[in-house]
């Protein structure tokens, strides 16, 4: 006889009852909502696709980026007349393939946005949990620096810190991290701030734990949802910083293949060979656009309000 109490869902039987229906994970929910998301299902496959060409650049190329064909130089892409099918998306103004130095130019690309993304994502949590847990004075001093520095438009800061330290790949990281590192340190600090009032929280001061335990053990896991979307999103971001360094000059040198420097060097063919700055650019575009798809989703994913009812 039904005792009329409902059984949980988890504990129903499925086929004869050999298995229990169990609740699905945490991944398992992310995945299901970002998948819904066709954009960033797309974005994912390109950016799949991308960071595939950078991890094997070298066995991918055919050619290497730096190796110059002095009979084929500025050789249009093989769909168009005079184009090679040795040479499929042509050459450049000193003969070197296209394709190999854009395949090659997403790893440079990447390791930029990628360097950039996990150097502020350690110091803006360093810095940003830091604030929440001091003192009035230490909080003061922290936030002024990080209004100060985002008082000041962002590629202007990145010039200037380059203009200062000197040209590089090097030094383009470090410019563009300096930009982006007080978004991530407001950030941290604002999720922090929200989490300090909970009973979680005042449970662990009650016993006892260590600030330090207490603010990266306890209080930051809880803070990661909205510093995971903002790191996917900050990689692009990052590497559009980066190509507007290269191609003003201040960012990685020739002949590095960076995308950057590709359009700054192909800027005087923009007319007679169009394919050469059409490329690089191509190329940013499509990455940037893939990686916003996937922050996009991760937004949808990761923040309960966004999330299907």
């Amino acid at each position: 006889m039904d005792s009329g109490v409902m059984k949980p869902a988890a504990d129903v039987a499925v086929g004869g009852g050999a298995a229990a229906i169990k609740p699905p994970t945490g991944l398992r929910v992310i995945w299901s909502s970002f998948s819904e998301n066709k954009g960033a299902v797309i974005g994912l496959v390109l950016l799949s696709v991308i960071v595939m060409m950078a991890l094997f650049a070298n066995v991918i190329a055919p050619y290497s980026p730096l190796e110059q064909y002095r009979d084929f130089v500025k050789v249009p892409p093989m769909w168009e007349a005079g184009g090679l099918r040795r040479f499929p998306l042509g050459t450049d103004g000193l003969g070197r393939d296209m394709l190999s130095r854009l395949i090659h130019g997403a790893r440079v690309s990447l390791f930029i946005g990628l360097m950039v993304m996990a150097v502020s994502f350690v110091c803006g949590v360093v810095l940003g949990l830091v604030s929440a847990f001091s003192n009035s004075l230490v909080d003061t001093v922290i936030s002024r620096v990080m209004d100060l520095l985002m008082s000041v438009p962002g590629l202007v800061l990145a010039i200037l810190i380059v203009a200062v330290l000197g040209p590089s790949q090097t030094n383009t990281i470090v410019a563009v991290t300096v930009v982006f590192l007080p978004r991530y340190v407001r950030l941290v600090r604002a999720s922090a701030l929200a989490e300090l009032g909970k009973d979680y929280v005042t449970s662990a001061r009650v016993i006892g734990v260590s600030t330090l335990y207490l603010m990266f053990v306890t209080v930051l896991p809880n803070c990661l949802a909205p510093l995971i979307v903002q790191s996917a999103l900050g990689v692009s971001e990052a590497i559009l910083e980066a190509a507007a360094l290269g191609f003003l000059g201040l960012g990685a040198q020739p002949p590095t293949p960076e995308w950057g420097t590709m359009l700054a060097d192909a800027r005087e063919f923009i007319r007679s060979n169009p394919w050469i700055v059409t490329l690089p650019g191509l190329a940013i575009l499509v990455t940037v656009v893939s990686i916003n798809l996937v922050g996009d989703g991760l937004r949808d994913a990761l923040d309960p309000k966004m999330q299907r009812s």
